[in-house]
């Protein structure tokens, strides 16, 4: 039966949905959806089809809305979604995770709740802000989140997290302990001497490599880092790149070797791409060396952002790239990344896209 691939895209104005055939050379634009509340991350859960999206603000609250029918209605629920009576309430849902039925979702300020019927109700994984570092977590621009969620492929109780800015959390116990899974990673803004530290690292992204799930990539404030052992020790693959600053990265389908990245020019110089010229950056060497994919982006007056969880890749081949900006411009690449279209330019700022493919 032939294949459609969906976009799910969360935006500062609701959630939409992007369908095309396998091909992926027209594209269908559907919403606003989640009554245009902030929609910081959606994702499918890859066994149920059930489509998830984390959102909220101040004024809204938080709460993870979910379609089971590819967006056409949805519901939303924030039952348990809070932490107990005196402590600072919960702003927004940052991201969620499914996995049949099972959703993790992460929080500002950072922590972490769980569902085990399938985002009807939260409880509170208290274990992770009970480790001793939490005191001295201390947000980034975007404000103390947690928002990278990878779950380890056969193993329900193994997962990282990664908050900004505190750094990369492990657990191995479904979340009972966790440990700090940071050397080897940098923290410039911290005072000279002090630049390694356990704790403390402002994280962008963290994802796992397909079919090797101790093979971790990390996008951070201060450079691009790759573990081959799970996070327990990182080392830099930033020579090459143009800035060692940047948000998003997305990993290839099925070759752990291969990463996309899409560099911004730096923390105080703007967070726009680099000369306002686009380019995503891939490498097919696990970070050894690096190639810009230009063909099909704007190279002149292009100074926009790329927020950490607005890149993804599809499951087909070859491998569909895409990434949404904060000026609401989506891009597509049906080749792995060797050439681009312009998918929509005018949705509202563009926080997340994921995929789905689905049957026709």
């Amino acid at each position: 039966m032939p294949e459609k691939v969906a976009l799910l895209i969360g935006t500062r104005k609701g959630a939409f949905i992007a369908e095309s055939d396998a091909a992926r050379e027209k594209w269908d634009i559907r919403g606003p959806f989640c009554e245009t509340w902030p929609i910081n991350h959606i994702a499918a859960d890859p066994v149920t089809g059930a489509i998830y999206g984390a959102g909220g603000n101040e004024w809204f609250g938080p709460a993870v809305w979910k379609s089971d029918d590819l967006g056409r209605t949805w519901t939303h629920s924030s039952a348990g979604l809070a932490y107990a009576e005196g402590e600072e309430p919960i702003k927004a849902a940052w991201s969620v995770s499914a996995k049949n039925g099972h959703l993790y979702c992460g929080v500002q300020p950072a922590g972490l709740f769980e569902s085990f019927d399938h985002g009807q109700t939260w409880s509170h994984v208290k274990g992770l802000r009970e480790h001793p570092s939490q005191p001295h977590w201390t947000p980034g621009a975007g404000g103390l989140i947690l928002h990278s969620l990878v779950r380890h492929p056969d193993d329900p109780d193994r997962l990282w997290v990664a908050i900004s800015a505190a750094g990369v959390f492990y657990t191995a116990d479904g979340g009972k302990t966790w440990e700090a899974r940071n050397r080897g990673t940098r923290a410039d803004f911290f005072p000279e001497g002090q630049n390694y530290p356990e704790f403390g690292q402002c994280v962008h992204c963290l994802v796992m490599a397909p079919g090797e799930p101790d093979l971790l990539y990390q996008q951070n404030h201060c450079g691009m880092y790759r573990s081959e052992n799970g996070g327990e020790t990182w080392i830099s693959i930033e020579a090459g790149l143009p800035s060692t600053f940047g948000f998003p990265a997305a990993v290839h389908p099925r070759d752990p070797d291969t990463l996309f990245l899409l560099p911004l020019n730096g923390d105080s110089a703007g967070r726009f791409v680099p000369d306002g010229e686009a380019a995503v950056w891939r490498t097919r060497d696990r970070g050894r060396t690096w190639t810009d994919l230009r063909n099909g982006l704007p190279q002149d007056n292009a100074y926009f952002g790329v927020l950490r969880q607005a890149m993804a890749t599809d499951r087909l081949e070859p491998a569909g790239v895409y990434f949404g900006t904060s000026g609401g411009a989506l891009f597509a690449s049906n080749d792995e990344g060797d050439s681009w279209s312009l998918v929509s330019e005018h949705l509202p700022g563009i926080s997340s896209v994921e995929t789905l493919v689905v049957k026709a």
